[in-house]
Parts: structure tokens; sequence; C-alpha cells
């Protein structure tokens, strides 16, 4: 940067490598949104947006409202599926009781009321932490797991305990092929991603971090934990609510309370584990590696078995799955717990140097 001091001209090289990177970094997330919305549609096969595309968008989405909550405030949540479902439950009903009710008001009513459920289950927050917060999150789980299946208001009085929904449609677009769905996921994606962006960028975002880093400090400079801790709750709820009603609605399109158990509330962790805690781009990095490890794997073991002669199961194959998600999460944790973000980041300076290391 060129600036005048005392009638001379000097060059502020600081000043440049700080404000060209953050340019970059704009240009470059803009051609992946235009290569995403145009390029990907035109390319992609019908499996590959069902299979991969779309559940990488709805998990990402998800990760997003955990990472908040346990990235950026450092609250950890073992409920995620819990509010998925919620959000997923309540968007239904509010669809399917109310005549002419609009999609999206639906879905956003959906992260509503998982706002209101992870506010009531986050206010053990104000007095537990750590494993103690784990467990009280946790109950939140299995009671809704108990609630979805035994009390038959929530499934419209269906015998068989199950839901769907058909013939999706905003503004007299039908979302019925898997383009369709794809970018209305990815235009959800996209909004929930700037606007979480820019939050944690704010000054509650501020104050969720001095939290997350030293919450008795943070105290003592006049931030209010009750008001930081129940504001991230609300937050992640809501996307996560959100997250769950696009599961449901556009992904699954009929489901039943296993398709929000324990196992997802663990998969969101492992992703924001895996793709780096307190990291909006980490979150998708770690979607992407949940979602397309099992497809490699499912084709690559049986190739490898195939050359040393050994027959590999599907059994086999999804006992390797669990093994080596156990053993990345415990590297990330051991050598790099910022995951996959961090790497990319460390990636990136060295690029932005080479081949000059000075």
């Amino acid at each position: 940067m060129i600036y005048r001091e005392n009638g001379q001209f000097k060059v502020n090289y600081r000043a440049d490598q700080q404000i060209f990177p953050i340019a970059q970094d704009r240009i470059f997330i803009f051609g992946l949104l235009a290569f995403a919305f145009v390029v990907v549609p035109m390319l992609s096969s019908d499996y590959m947006l069902k299979a991969i595309l779309i559940p990488f968008l709805i998990l990402s989405l998800a990760a997003i409202g955990v990472n908040i909550l346990v990235g950026y405030c450092g609250q950890i949540s073992l409920g995620s599926g819990a509010f998925m479902a919620v959000g997923a439950y309540m968007a239904y009903n509010v669809f399917v009781r109310v005549d002419g009710m609009p999609l999206i008001i639906a879905l956003l009513s959906g992260g509503f009321f998982a706002t209101i459920v992870g506010v009531i289950f986050g206010i053990p927050s104000l007095r537990v932490k750590g494993l103690y917060l784990a467990v009280a999150t946790l109950a939140a789980q299995f009671f809704c797991d108990w609630a979805f299946s035994r009390i038959s208001w929530f499934t419209n009085n269906n015998s068989s305990g199950s839901v769907a929904v058909s013939n999706l449609e905003v503004l007299g677009w039908s979302i019925n092929t898997p383009v369709d769905k794809y970018l209305f996921c990815l235009g959800f994606v996209a909004l929930f991603a700037l606007l979480a962006k820019n939050l944690v960028r704010s000054a509650i975002g501020r104050q969720w971090m001095a939290i997350r880093d030293m919450d008795v400090a943070a105290a003592v400079i006049g931030i209010r934990p009750v008001y930081a801790k129940l504001t991230a709750f609300a937050v992640s709820s809501f996307i996560v609510g959100v997250a769950g009603a696009l599961w449901g609605f556009v992904h699954l399109g009929s489901w039943e309370p296993l398709a929000f158990s324990i196992d997802r509330s663990f998969q969101l962790l492992f992703v924001v584990i895996i793709g780096g805690l307190g990291s909006i781009m980490g979150s998708f990095m770690g979607a992407a590696f949940i979602v397309i490890l099992p497809v490699f794997l499912n084709q690559a073991l049986p190739l490898v078995g195939s050359l040393f002669g050994v027959e590999v199961s599907i059994a086999m194959i999804s006992h390797a799955e669990f093994m080596i998600f156990g053993a990345m999460i415990v590297w990330f944790l051991i050598a790099e717990p910022h995951g996959l973000a961090k790497l990319w980041s460390i990636g990136k300076q060295k690029l932005r140097l080479w081949p000059f290391p000075h």
C-alpha cells in the first residue's frame, strides 16, 4: 500500500499482504459459488446429486450450526440429532396442518421450534460445562427420540410412525428433480453460511469466543455468560433445525425417528472435529469428508482386496469406515486440533510464499 508521510511516498508491504489475501479469498468464494450454481448441475448425474451433493450440502448446514455452539462458544453438545428431528417434524406439522403454507415458511418454522427446544436444554449450560453439559444435551436426544416415537400427534396420527411429504413447490417452482433439489438446498446453505460468517465476526461472535476461551475472564470484562451461551444455543439450534427440515423434506421425502438418532449427533460432531472447530469453511470440509469417504471405501476396498485375492464383504467395509473415522478423529485431536480448515490455511500460506520462503 502506497501512502504519503512528511511529503514523501512510502510503501507499506504488510498492509498489502493483509489486503490482497482477503481480496483473493473473496474472488475464490464468488468463483466457487458460480461454479456450484451453474457448472455442477450441468455436469453431475442424478446419482451424484442425490447420493453425494445434496447430503453434503445439508450436513454442511447442520455442521455450521453445531460449529457455532461447539467451535465458537465452546459448549459441547450431543443433541444435534434431536434438534434436527424437531426441525423436521415441526416443519412437517406446520406444512400439513396449515392450508396453503409456503414451503420456505414451513422450513423456517422448523428452525424456530428447534430454537425453543435448544434454549430449554441449553439452560443447564449456565451451571455446568464439559462432560456434564454433554450429558445434559444427550438427554435432549433421548427425550426427542421417545416423543417422536410415542406421541402420534407429531406424525399426524400415522399408524406406521413415519411421515412423508411430496409435491414441493416454491413460487410456482416445482422441486421434484435432483437438480431442483440441489439448487434449492444450495440456496439455503449459501445464505446461512454467509449469515453465520458475518455473525461470528460481529460483537456477539466475539462474546462467544471469549466465553469459549475463558468464561470467568469474559464475565470480568463485562460479557454476560447467560446471554452469550443462550444465544449460541438459539442460533445453533435454529440452523440445525432448518437443516433437519431440509433433510426430511428434500433428501429423504419420508422418514421416521431413526433418521435422527444419536448416530446423527455423533456424525455431526465428527464433521466439526475433522473439518475444524471454529471454522465455517471447516464445516464444509468435514461434511465432504464424511460423505465422500463411504463412497470411496465402497469402490476402493473391493478393488484392493481383489489384488491380494481377498474378498471384501459389505460388513468389512462398514467396519473399516468406523475405524478410519475413529483414527482420523484421534489424529486430528492430537496433531491438528483445528482440522482440515487449518491444513487448508497452511497450504494457502505456503503457496503465497512459494518459491521464496522469506
